[in-house]
């Protein structure tokens, strides 16, 4: 592990592996780095890799305020990273939480991304915007994590490991086909409390921070070439038509439906990892 402490003095923990144009890899919720661990050698092949913990999750930094946990200074830590390894221009891959922040870091950053992958997400501002009962009843936890603390740190904090796996397996996953010792990873981090508060600011952030600024963003396009991954089993797969609620955001755009559900990086990550090689390589 390496880390970089950003202008804002937030320490950002990565990995770097391989050699060719860079990828920056970014996790999701409830995860860490950890779960690109099984796609990561199939893209070091072709590409130097980079794969960071957001603020807020696995070894980075803890920030104390809510409005610090914005995609926006989420996807400022990101960039500078990138700058500071010397890649000022790169190519850019988010799930869940880290697709948030990769698309962020596209509109406020346009001229270093190369390319955008985006998994499993829809837009945050249609999400909240416009959401159904099936949506609310399946991504409840945005809902949930969102509410004052310290009422979601309490009633996870006494027993983080049944939160989170239900996480897990419950948007069309299945803890057996987790592999372990990402688990491991996962569970380290989210059985610290300060993760616990930064992963519930996280979801504060997005309704009262981030709202506004896509509100504020809804006529501007990401014009680089952008793929969209989903799990075809997954929540956000049963509820939309996931290509469709970016064909207004992403004016060059690719999707694909992978097996599994929301975590399908980490349930079939060879598949991912085919998927993501063949449209990064078209794309050098």
């Amino acid at each position: 592990m390496s880390t970089f402490e950003t202008p804002d003095g937030i320490t950002i923990a990565y990995d770097m592996a391989g050699d060719g144009p860079p990828v920056l890899l970014l996790h999701g919720f409830p995860q860490t780095r950890a779960m690109w661990h099984a796609i990561e050698p199939t893209l070091a092949q072709h590409f130097t890799v980079v794969t960071a913990d957001l603020r807020g999750y696995g070894a980075s930094t803890k920030p104390p305020r809510m409005e610090d946990m914005s995609f926006r200074p989420m996807a400022a830590d990101q960039y500078a990273l990138m700058q500071h390894l010397g890649f000022n221009q790169f190519h850019l891959v988010g799930h869940d939480r880290g697709g948030r922040t990769a698309h962020r870091l596209t509109l406020d950053h346009p001229q270093a991304v190369l390319s955008l992958t985006l998994m499993d997400i829809v837009p945050t501002h249609l999400l909240l915007n416009e959401l159904s009962q099936q949506v609310a009843r399946a991504y409840y936890h945005w809902f949930f994590l969102a509410q004052p603390n310290p009422v979601p740190e309490t009633m996870i904090g006494h027993d983080a490991d049944a939160f989170f796996e239900s996480c897990l397996a419950g948007w069309g996953g299945d803890m057996d086909n987790f592999d372990t010792a990402a688990l491991d990873a996962y569970r380290a981090s989210w059985r610290d409390p300060d993760c616990i508060r930064t992963m519930c600011n996280d979801y504060r952030a997005a309704i009262d921070v981030d709202f506004a600024l896509d509100a504020a963003d809804l006529g501007r396009t990401v014009d680089c070439p952008s793929l969209v991954l989903f799990g075809a089993d997954g929540a956000m797969g049963k509820a939309y038509d996931v290509a469709a609620t970016w064909s207004d955001r992403l004016s060059d755009m690719q999707s694909e439906g992978l097996p599994g559900g929301h975590f399908f990086p980490d349930t079939h990550p060879t598949q991912t990892a085919t998927a993501l090689t063949r449209f990064l390589r078209s794309q050098t």
